[in-house]
């Protein structure tokens, strides 16, 4: 009796629950599928609305035109580094020409057309595909002027190497000294940002264009060379010049390559505390002053101590 009523009241309860499983489901599914059916209708609408002709013609019409950009500065980049090495050409066949300047210069000026061409060739890159180059430029130039303050000491160094290797001031080989810092030296390189200069002792120095304010250039003109003889005023100052001129005339004949000017006895020099000296003077060609100097010296003074006349060896002290 009852077995029948548990059997019914399980079944009755089983129906309920599952009707109410279905009732759930069919409640939720429209909040579900709604959104994403919008979504779908949406992207379908865009896509049925692009006009497919007229995509097609503007990627057409850009690539065209960026094709043909492309060509024009290729052409121009050929035509300008075509121009630059003929003027390097006919640069380097004039006279006293200094190669590593040339080539300083050659490189300076292909660089300098190179970046122009590139900046303008992204400009015109940029315009085609519809970038707003111009705010571009105006931030651009806003971060350009930070750079340039922190920057103004390296864009000093060009700009004074520039005016130094255009206006021809120093050549490599040149021997030159720096009045402001007080360095001197042979050039070694003449950079567009530094100058390299070794000193006698074998110091490599290199000097930042912007401290460079005054060259003075000994190998560009003849050098004067002084040949000192010391002596004493007391003995025979006549024939002692007479000595030192048979020795600066033989030494002019060995030399004829290297003196420009012949030279000179200049006569008793006084350098003060007693101390006096037979001067000599001409003028040689740049870089063999040394050499002249001190074959001058030694030939004057054995020439004078065979002759039996005194070279004083310490300074003496002053006369009363």
């Amino acid at each position: 009796m009852f077995l029948p009523l548990l059997t019914t009241t399980a079944a009755t309860t089983v129906s309920s629950t599952s009707a109410s499983l279905e009732s759930t489901v069919d409640s939720s599914t429209p909040v579900i599928i709604q959104p994403a059916t919008k979504q779908l209708n949406a992207l379908q609408r865009w896509w049925n609305n692009i006009d497919w002709d007229q995509v097609f013609g503007v990627v057409i019409q850009k690539g065209l035109t960026l094709i043909l950009l492309s060509v024009l500065f290729l052409f121009l980049w050929k035509l300008t580094d075509f121009l630059v090495e003929k003027s390097y050409r006919s640069f380097l066949k004039r006279k006293n020409i200094n190669e590593t300047r040339a080539h300083t210069i050659y490189t300076l000026m292909g660089n300098i057309a190179h970046y122009t061409l590139g900046f303008f060739f992204i400009y015109g890159l940029l315009s085609t595909i519809g970038v707003p180059v111009g705010s571009l430029l105006a931030g651009a130039g806003i971060v350009g002027l930070a750079i340039g303050l922190g920057a103004q000491g390296f864009m000093n160094d060009i700009i004074t190497g520039f005016f130094i290797i255009m206006e021809q001031q120093v050549d490599v080989g040149d021997y030159v000294i720096l009045q402001n810092i007080a360095i001197e030296g042979t050039v070694i390189s003449v950079g567009i940002r530094t100058l390299e200069l070794r000193s006698l002792d074998g110091t490599l120095h290199f000097i930042p264009n912007r401290n460079i304010t005054t060259i003075s250039n000994k190998s560009r003109a003849d050098m004067q060379v002084v040949v000192d003889i010391r002596i004493l005023p007391t003995e025979d100052l006549e024939t002692m010049r007479v000595l030192i001129e048979e020795v600066n005339a033989r030494l002019t004949a060995e030399n004829t390559d290297k003196i420009t000017t012949p030279p000179t006895v200049f006569g008793v020099v006084d350098l003060g505390h007693g101390n006096f000296v037979m001067r000599s003077t001409f003028y040689a060609v740049n870089g063999t002053q040394a050499g002249l100097k001190e074959e001058f010296l030694a030939a004057s003074l054995e020439a004078l101590t065979k002759a039996g006349f005194t070279i004083p060896t310490t300074v003496l002290p002053p006369q009363a």
